[in-house]
């Protein structure tokens, strides 16, 4: 089987993350995606330190898919350094990785 990724961007709006997670969908870069927000991100920016709400966007995706994906988020993105961040998945429901790895392929 392959090798499973999660990938976590952050986006400023709502519709952002929603228009992120079904591109990657529909470019098959990634299985699924889900949307979760607002959070509260704290962190320096240009030397301040910035408090701003911001949508999550979780990917499901083949370790092959990444690069890919991660292409599509750079491009689609409106921050100038996006979150991207992948983290392999060790253990899940077998059937749900075949999923994840035929809906990318």
């Amino acid at each position: 089987m392959a090798e499973i990724l999660t990938v976590l961007t952050t986006t400023g709006t709502e519709e952002l993350a929603r228009t992120l997670a079904a591109g990657a969908v529909d470019r098959r870069v990634a299985a699924c995606a889900q949307i979760n927000g607002p959070v509260t991100s704290v962190y320096r920016w240009e030397d301040e330190i910035q408090n701003d709400p911001e949508w999550q966007v979780l990917f499901k995706t083949s370790a092959a898919r990444y690069d890919a994906l991660e292409a599509y988020i750079r491009a689609a993105h409106d921050y100038d350094v996006p979150e991207i961040i992948a983290t392999p998945v060790v253990r899940g429901a077998a059937d749900y990785l075949a999923w994840v790895e035929r809906e990318t392929a």
